[in-house]
């Protein structure tokens, strides 16, 4: 397999950072992040469009010179002209641009006066007081740059999950098509919908070990071979993706599927379980004794140990195991009980599409309802709508539903929470909206009590109805803003507002744990995705689905489940 289009896409990104780095237009930075946007939302394989000679410059934002790229990393697997920009720029500059608020340019001034080259080399300069002696630096950058190293994700590389299933899914349906193979499953935490995944782990159902081996070991992607054995082998594919294949045969498939998926903890307590019956769990089967008794499906394992099937989302030891044994566990929402999308944006603002396209997307997907939520005037980064072009909108909205039949487009918008929690449209604008969709887009650095009350004060609005993702975080970039949790959900339940899970993928925000917190709380949440394009709209809101379910949400906990005029209800405050 050639490269993905997460892999192309993140060479255009890299490229268009080094760009900006050395101060080249901006225009044809922008061209290679629009590039990498299209080529991440691209329902089909770039590489397959090569390989088939299709023009690939009837796809948005690619022009002949770019399509040629695309060709170049497919077939060689390199960018000659990135390679080339490494040569003569440190590559661990790259590193810095993913700080909050120190952008390509800031790391190209303290390269060229300090140096600065490395995390390391920021942090000296940092520390010495070196940076408040540049033009333009002072104090308060030292400070920051401190604070943003300090609160800087730790941890593993580990790759968004839908990252993880560009390489994952065409690996998996590889080895279905190797002979005597009957059944192929993506297991571990890709299996259990994590937000992000660290490596994969693959369960094949086969008699002949040697065959699935063979083909694994040779798949075109595959970097290198780290171990390979009769039933057993580990490479690591050239993104740098580690997989484990595991070949068990057919009355041992549910119990390695089981023991391969964990997570670790859930294992235990389910092995802790067997031993408490008698019975002796492992990846080859549920034992009494020497005799197997379970092991074909996950499905009998689990109901000879006296429990409800546990759907992979759960299990994390959250409790899981106790539920399905007293008959508690939920069921879960389904992708198929969403009635809309209460956040998405248009070519108004930061979008891909106009409102009809999206309206139109929409449609097809069977929804009743959706949202159009363009940013407002405080994000300029966004081109955010000013009083005329949100007005503009609105009566365009107007004209649009008199003429669809089954989707109603709502008004909405998406406005900045300022520092002090006031919103960034006067009320008479706000009161003109159908759906207010409020969230933090700067000041992320503030303390957690400032942060809470901001956040409080912006819901004391009577016009705001959802908190967009409401901590903020990007997933392996920024952290999630300081607040207390406990007094949002509350607050947010007394004032009649509602939490948005976000279904981005390098956001999925709310996390899983703060979707059992709501539940708890009895507050609904909204899943939305945020889309700023109609393949977004299309792809995205199944893993704003995973997200809820392994937050053990229900169809009754979401928001946008509900009819239009049970929807509009609800939103009446």
């Amino acid at each position: 397999m050639a490269a993905t289009n997460s892999d192309i896409a993140r060479l255009f990104t890299r490229y268009a950072t080094l760009l900006e780095i050395g101060g080249a237009s901006p225009f044809r930075v922008r061209a290679y992040r629009n590039a990498a946007r299209t080529l991440e939302e691209l329902p089909q394989n770039a590489a397959a469009m090569v390989h088939a000679g299709r023009d690939l410059t009837v796809l948005q934002g690619i022009g002949k010179d770019l399509a040629t790229k695309i060709a170049e990393i497919v077939e060689t697997g390199h960018l000659a002209k990135l390679d080339e920009l490494q040569l003569t720029m440190p590559p661990a500059l790259i590193e810095l641009t993913a700080l909050p608020g120190i952008g390509p340019k800031r790391i190209k001034h303290l390269y060229d006066e300090l140096g600065v080259e490395s995390l390391a080399d920021l942090r000296r300069a940092a520390e010495s007081g070196a940076i408040r002696q540049i033009r333009g630096f002072g104090p308060s950058t030292e400070r920051h740059i401190l604070t943003a190293i300090a609160k800087r994700p730790s941890g593993d590389a580990r790759i968004t999950w839908l990252a993880a299933e560009q390489a994952a899914l065409p690996l998996a349906e590889a080895l279905s098509h190797a002979p005597h193979v009957e059944e192929v499953t993506v297991a571990g935490s890709f299996r259990r919908r994590r937000e992000t995944v660290g490596d994969l782990d693959i369960v094949v159902c086969s008699s002949r070990s040697a065959t699935v081996m063979a083909k694994f070991v040779g798949y075109e992607d595959v970097e290198a071979v780290l171990s390979k054995g009769h039933t057993r082998s580990t490479v690591r594919l050239k993104n740098g993706l580690q997989v484990d294949l595991r070949v068990v045969a057919a009355a041992s498939y549910g119990a390695a599927l089981q023991y391969f998926t964990g997570s670790k903890a859930h294992n235990i307590v389910v092995r802790t379980r067997a031993a408490k019956r008698g019975f002796k769990l492992s990846e080859y089967g549920l034992y009494k004794g020497r005799r197997r008794i379970a092991g074909r499906t996950e499905q009998e394992i689990y109901e000879r140990l006296g429990l409800r099937y546990i759907e992979p989302e759960l299990r994390e030891d959250h409790g899981e195991v106790d539920a399905a044994a007293s008959n508690e566990l939920p069921k879960l929402v389904e992708l198929e009980d969403l009635r809309g999308d209460l956040h998405c944006h248009t070519d108004a603002s930061d979008g891909k599409d106009t409102l009809e396209s999206l309206a139109s997307a929409a449609e097809q997907l069977g929804y009743e309802y959706l949202a159009i939520s363009d940013h407002t005037r405080h994000l300029r980064i966004a081109h955010g709508l000013d009083r005329t072009r949100l007005k503009r909108q609105m009566t365009a909205i107007d004209k649009l539903n008199a003429r669809l039949k089954k989707l109603t487009l709502l008004k909405a918008a998406e406005v900045d929470v300022l520092e002090d929690g006031s919103l960034d449209l006067p009320d008479s604008e706000l009161e003109a909206l159908d759906v207010v969709v409020v969230a933090i887009h700067d000041h992320f650095d503030l303390p957690p009590a400032r942060q809470t009350e901001r956040l409080l004060r912006a819901m004391d609005h009577p016009c705001c109805n959802i908190v967009a993702h409401p901590t903020a975080r990007l997933l392996d970039h920024r952290n999630a803003i300081a607040l207390d949790m406990d007094r949002i959900m509350t607050g947010a339940k007394e004032r009649g507002c509602y939490l948005e899970v976000n279904a981005q993928p390098e956001r999925l925000d709310l996390a899983d744990e703060h979707c059992r917190m709501a539940k708890a709380v009895g507050l609904k949440l909204a899943i939305s995705t945020d889309a700023h394009s109609t393949a977004q709209l299309r792809a995205y809101m199944r893993l704003g689905v995973a997200q809820a379910r392994r937050g053990w949400l229900e169809a009754t906990d979401v928001l946008n489940t509900r009819s239009l005029s049970a929807l509009r209800r609800l939103l009446r405050r």
